[in-house]
């Protein structure tokens, strides 16, 4: 299969995507051709990933110092604990500017590894090795880093773009079912936001992605993904309006995550298809979504199995700790839940033009119930 090459611009800077089957032994080369002056390395790696991974990866790069840091994975990492412990040995290490941190893993590590990236000495260079759908498609693109705190997800960040992002397709090969229904989810979205036809694709398509990973159909809905948050985040690359359509259902979302205490029962992914879901039937209730439209995200949910029944999840009891994440989403304005809703398949509202009071939020999870 032919590599693909995509370029991310953003006011701040441009960046390459390498898409491709096979490519992590090309890191090294990557790095001697976008990077300059490059003596030591560091790579933050998922201990969950097969150690072959890390054995390619290092071959790759044997000309330079390498410091590994292998971590296992979950939304507990994204602390100030975890940060500062790694900015540590980097400094001891005595990293400069002109060297490189590489992270090696889903959008948990990406988040955190940017984050570290950003903030040693005002920032050192940084690598993305995306290695979920979900992180390939969606968390590695754009320049977000984020840490957790007691008060909710990604409350601490920075915007942070990388030096280039390794998509390595091989390496989805490894993944469970459940990481690949997680990815889908964002993949739905940028359909149901920005792209009709992409969606209709998706309805003819979504099984050879996330079932039968079908090469050829994983690498078009990779690819389509990242042009469509590359064509947004070239006009808002700090989320002030338009970007803030890629939040379409991640209120919710993160409410959902918070409401589970950000743990494994709820992945990320499938509190974001329960909340596109919640948003879609929000969109209608609001009259801004056809019943014909509703119906046919539904339906795609349907025949994907896909999370779209808050009762089976939750209850009514967990209804105010849902509102309370919620409410304290960075999107949102004057105490008001900040909501990207559908107007139709393949467009979504306009930023900022629904902030809805928290008892309405709430009368309307409530009523989910019924």
């Amino acid at each position: 299969m032919k590599n693909t090459k995509i370029i991310i611009k953003t006011k701040s800077k441009n960046y390459p995507i390498y898409l491709g089957d096979k490519i992590l032994n090309i890191t090294g080369t990557l790095i001697r051709k976008n990077l300059t002056n490059v003596k030591k390395i560091c790579i933050i790696y998922d201990k969950k990933l097969p150690p072959i991974f890390l054995k390619k990866l290092k071959k790759s790069l044997k000309n330079y110092k390498i410091l590994i840091y292998k971590i296992s994975s979950s939304e507990k990492i994204k602390s100030f604990k975890v940060a500062y412990k790694i900015t540590e040995n980097l400094l001891k290490n005595n990293f400069n500017r002109s060297d490189c941190l590489i992270s090696v893993g889903g959008g948990i590590l990406g988040d955190l590894s940017a984050f570290v990236a950003s903030i040693t000495k005002r920032g050192i260079k940084f690598v993305n090795i995306p290695t979920t759908l979900l992180a390939q498609v969606d968390a590695s693109v754009g320049g977000k880093t984020g840490i957790n705190t007691n008060l909710g997800k990604n409350l601490l960040g920075t915007f942070y773009q990388p030096e280039f992002i390794l998509s390595d397709m091989f390496i989805l090969k490894s993944l469970p079912k459940r990481e690949m229904i997680c990815g889908y989810g964002e993949i739905l979205k940028h359909s149901l936001i920005s792209d009709r036809k992409f969606f209709l694709w998706l309805n003819n398509n979504a099984k050879k992605i996330i079932f039968s990973r079908d090469q050829k159909a994983l690498k078009y809905a990779i690819y389509k993904s990242c042009k469509i948050k590359s064509d947004i985040i070239k006009k808002d690359e700090k989320e002030k309006n338009l970007r803030m359509i890629l939040n379409f259902g991640h209120t919710f979302g993160h409410g959902f995550e918070g409401a589970k205490n950000f743990s494994k029962k709820l992945n990320h992914g499938e509190a974001v298809l329960l909340g596109m879901m919640m948003a879609s039937k929000f969109s209608y209730s609001k009259k801004i979504l056809s019943l014909n439209e509703l119906n046919l995200i539904k339906k795609h949910y349907t025949n994907l199995n896909l999370p779209k029944n808050i009762n089976k999840i939750f209850s009514k009891k967990d209804v105010n700790k849902i509102v309370k994440f919620a409410a304290r989403d960075k999107k949102n304005v004057s105490e008001r839940i900040n909501l990207i809703l559908l107007n139709k398949i393949g467009k979504a509202t306009k930023p900022n033009q629904f902030k809805v009071k928290t008892t309405e939020f709430r009368k309307f999870l409530i009523s989910s119930f019924c």
